[in-house]
């Protein structure tokens, strides 16, 4: 997706990114271990980790983790939230050409990044670099856009201010998209609930982390933020607005 931008989007919003962004759910993680196996011994490589939410779920559960991350704003920061942990490593690297040995990797993850990617090179990479045994495991939080007057309000704030929404709102893969690019490895997709429960200051940080967002200056910035003030006005209970998410897995081989 180099029309969009994929590795630059996000360089002026990192520090938004590292505050505001969700993580991922334990009960994801669980799953992985209880349906395929997947234990700590295993190598991930955690591609287009960004500033490393997703690397440290794995982290968290004693696995050894490089993160591959081709945006040096969005690495430095993963590297300074968790370079201390001697089971991380960063990466300068990408999709189709991590950096990574033949066969050096056991579960490779891509969170939020996969829909930027060249699929059939990314396929190719990721045969390469993955073990006999190995996985990979795609997964997106997936926002609801209907259900509550918030989640439809927000919807029609992003269509009315962003800057290229439409172009790349929610451009995540769907299960079939998902059977094809797997094909014949294609094993299982697990859905999980998840959310946020968010303050003004951390419903501004979260729309501000979103790279279709005006920054402050552009002409939309500023009716934009207007605008996300009275939703939040007429939506919150006890001074919280609850952000909710679908976290979707496809896990399969790579044949």
């Amino acid at each position: 997706m180099t029309d969009l931008k994929s590795t630059e989007r996000f360089s002026d919003r990192v520090a938004e990114y590292v505050r505001y962004r969700p993580d991922y759910p334990g009960a994801m993680l669980e799953w992985l271990q209880d349906t395929f196996g997947i234990a700590p011994a295993w190598q991930v490589a955690d591609i287009g980790a960004g500033t490393g939410i997703s690397s440290k779920l794995f982290l968290d559960g004693g696995y050894r983790v490089i993160a591959v991350e081709p945006n040096a704003s969005m690495r430095e920061a993963a590297e300074s939230w968790l370079g201390d942990d001697p089971l991380f490593t960063a990466v300068d690297g990408r999709a189709t050409a991590t950096g990574l040995g033949d066969a050096s990797v056991d579960l490779i993850t891509v969170a939020q990044a996969f829909h930027w990617f060249d699929k059939d090179a990314t396929r190719e990479e990721f045969r390469r670099i993955l073990s006999p045994k190995g996985l990979a495991a795609i997964i997106w939080n997936s926002r609801h856009l209907v259900g509550t007057p918030f989640l439809e309000g927000y919807e029609a704030l992003l269509k009315q201010y962003g800057t290229d929404y439409t172009s790349v709102a929610e451009r995540y893969g769907d299960e079939l998209s998902m059977r094809a690019w797997f094909a014949d490895g294609y094993l299982a997709m697990g859905r999980f609930d998840h959310g946020q429960l968010l303050d003004y200051d951390g419903l501004a940080g979260r729309l501000l982390s979103s790279s279709y967002a005006p920054r402050e200056g552009q002409p939309q910035h500023e009716p934009m933020m207007r605008a996300l003030r009275e939703l939040f006005d007429r939506c919150a209970v006890n001074g919280r607005i609850s952000f909710d998410y679908d976290t979707v897995i496809y896990v399969g081989k790579l044949k």
